[in-house]
């Protein structure tokens, strides 16, 4: 009989492709992947620590798992690990901690080839590349191509969790793709801590990455889930704009849209940058391309003003949607430290703002779009006698069920 393994993975996308690949790791050695409210002998829990509120769910759902399961083994790996190991390794029940040089490391925990404690290191020592890709899902996955970030945003403890910019050969990345086009998948995301700052381990080049996953048999959609505005460059833009798989969809952060703001959160741009960005690609891309836009409210010393800069910025540049984070204090960050922090209520009102505004402009992008052919790749997933899927630029759509159409590429009218 297989013994069992659940994974809880929080935060990003990237966690979510580590986690499938320590998954497939585990599988080779026995272990049949349950669900998490599943009983096992193993649980994994991979970890975020973006904010306050993501450390204290994590410690809450490892209680959890012991009170539930106090004979099972629970591994805790991510970013709150690489940055709080002792902290965790108190909790009861916690069998190991691996930072992130050791994440690679849970199958040697769980065969008991490696002892239990914690296995971590300083984040300037972090060498090791892990390859990730998710799996489970019969029409996406994300696929990892960079770890790491050398830019120090003063709000940020990335670098610290996940240590410095480091990237697999395209040679590589490729290889993956093609292991993923075998199992019928049709869309590919690019992911990655700072994906488009790509090439620093082997000195190639993101553009040149996307020309070779390209190429790929199989493999009909690329997204690339999150990248810099300074290193979304035209070549890049002009290259998808060409006619590639690459799709019109661009998850694009600003975090904030006061200059000031901007700048004391050492960010690589101005508003004017952005904006310009932003007009290139629908220049060369037309109208109907999707933009998400990542955006912290309530950073140390942000006044009303600063706000309604940002306000009536997001509504100049007109994105399709807003990813929105109240401010949350990390320790050991330049931003922790600034004087004229932002009360909690004020950041929640300010959220609520924000939120009403992406309500307007998804609605409007959405109702634009109506009456236009469409590609849809519809998922697996079957929710009250219907499937739904995502445009190209990323508009979900829903239909009666027709089993038929899972998995595949359909043209619809919107």
């Amino acid at each position: 009989m297989e013994k069992r393994v659940a994974f809880i993975t929080l935060g990003c996308k990237l966690n979510f492709a580590e986690s499938s690949e320590l998954a497939r790791k585990l599988q080779d050695i026995g272990y049949e992947q349950v669900g998490a409210s599943c009983d096992a002998e193993v649980y994994v829990v991979n970890t975020c620590t973006v904010t306050e509120h993501s450390d204290k769910k994590c410690r809450n759902i490892i209680r959890r798992i012991h009170k539930l399961h106090p004979d099972a083994k629970i591994i805790v790996t991510g970013c709150y690990a690489q940055l709080k190991p002792g902290e965790i390794m108190d909790i009861e029940g916690v069998t190991a901690v691996l930072g992130a040089q050791y994440k690679g490391d849970v199958a040697a925990i769980v065969s008991g080839d490696t002892e239990a404690g914690i296995y971590n290191c300083d984040s300037k020592s972090v060498t090791a590349l892990f390859p990730a890709y998710s799996s489970g899902e019969r029409t996406r996955s994300f696929l990892k191509v960079q770890d790491g970030c050398d830019y120090r945003c003063s709000y940020c403890t990335i670098p610290e969790a996940r240590g410095r910019s480091r990237n697999f050969s395209i040679e590589s990345l490729v290889a993956q793709a093609e292991e993923i086009a075998s199992k019928g998948i049709k869309e590919i995301v690019l992911t990655g801590v700072n994906t488009g700052d790509f090439g620093r381990t082997t000195g190639e080049k993101f553009l040149d990455l996307l020309k070779a996953l390209n190429e790929v048999d199989g493999i009909e959609r690329y997204r690339i889930s999150s990248i810099e505005p300074n290193l979304l460059s035209e070549e890049i833009v002009d290259w998808i704009a060409s006619g590639t798989k690459f799709l019109p969809h661009f998850h694009i952060p600003l975090q904030a849209g006061s200059d000031k703001t901007l700048k004391r959160m050492h960010r690589r741009y101005t508003t004017a940058m952005f904006k310009e960005k932003i007009e290139y690609i629908r220049s060369r891309m037309g109208e109907f391309v999707f933009f998400g836009i990542d955006v912290i409210v309530g950073f140390p010393g942000e006044t009303d003003e600063d706000f309604l800069d940002t306000y009536h910025f997001l509504e100049e540049i007109n994105p399709a949607f807003i990813h929105i984070f109240p401010y949350s204090r990390r320790a050991g960050t330049e931003a922790a430290a600034m004087p004229d922090q932002v009360q909690e209520s004020v950041k929640t009102a300010r959220v609520e703002a924000l939120e009403e505004l992406c309500d307007k402009l998804h609605s409007s992008f959405c109702e634009k779009n109506k009456g236009r052919k469409e590609k849809v790749l519809f998922e697996s997933t079957v929710k009250g006698g219907k499937i739904s899927g995502y445009t190209g630029n990323y508009i979900r759509v829903e239909i009666p069920c027709d089993k038929k159409l899972i998995g595949g590429i359909v043209e619809v009218i919107i």
